[in-house]
């Protein structure tokens, strides 16, 4: 529903670009109303862009009001779930990023260890070796891209956006400003799921501190 909806907005603006008209930035919320109000009266004026914009706001509103629809099912499995509770004390972590993490591993004993996960999701840079080579690549995107892309927008959530400091948001600013803020994310990403997973097998909380982290 949030691709379709993405792609009405980028075919209206690509349509109104064409006849010199832009459309501005949509404020936040999951309507989305404010693109449709733009979009409808940037058409006002012309009778045939009129009728377009009719029919890409309709589907607009649907797909929206879908997507919404979706989010409060899932919001509401994620409350009555423990394991999903748990997940989320990891700062970056919502309620989509647990559940798709918990589909996607579906059994958190399939792992020897808990950094395998990296491995399973894509998320650990392939290494060439040689004779006379030895050095790693970038990640290897194996596995479901979306539980990826979550990840780093969990990560990028880490690094950008939670206050609280934690010793693995330290570790991530640090390496942020070593290496930059995209490997600094991809790498963030898979640290997340590895302490996701540990929570998970072992039925605990995030830790903020050294202090509460297992011996």
């Amino acid at each position: 529903m949030i691709s379709i909806r993405q792609d009405i907005e980028g075919q209206a603006r690509g349509v109104l670009k064409t006849y010199g008209i832009r459309l501005g930035p949509v404020t936040r919320g999951r309507n989305r109303a404010s693109f449709r109000e733009q979009l409808r009266a940037a058409a006002s004026g012309d009778p045939i862009l009129k009728a377009v914009a009719a029919l890409l706001i309709a589907v607009h509103q649907a797909a929206c009001a879908e997507a919404a629809m979706i989010e409060d099912e899932l919001l509401s499995i994620a409350r009555d779930s423990d394991l999903v509770q748990r997940l989320m004390t990891v700062p970056g972590v919502g309620a989509i990023v647990a559940l798709s993490f918990i589909a996607t591993v579906d059994d958190a004993s399939r792992f020897a260890k808990a950094t395998d996960v990296g491995a399973y999701l894509g998320l650990t840079p392939r290494r060439y070796q040689s004779g006379e080579v030895d050095y790693s690549g970038r990640i290897s995107k194996r596995g479901d891209s979306a539980i990826r892309a979550l990840l780093y927008e969990a990560a990028s959530a880490l690094i950008t956006r939670v206050r609280r400091f934690s010793p693995l948001k330290s570790w991530a600013v640090r390496l942020a400003a070593r290496k930059g803020f995209k490997k600094a994310a991809v790498a963030t990403a898979r640290k997340i799921a590895v302490v996701m997973l540990r929570l998970w097998r072992d039925q605990t909380t995030f830790a903020w501190t050294r202090k509460e982290m297992p011996a």
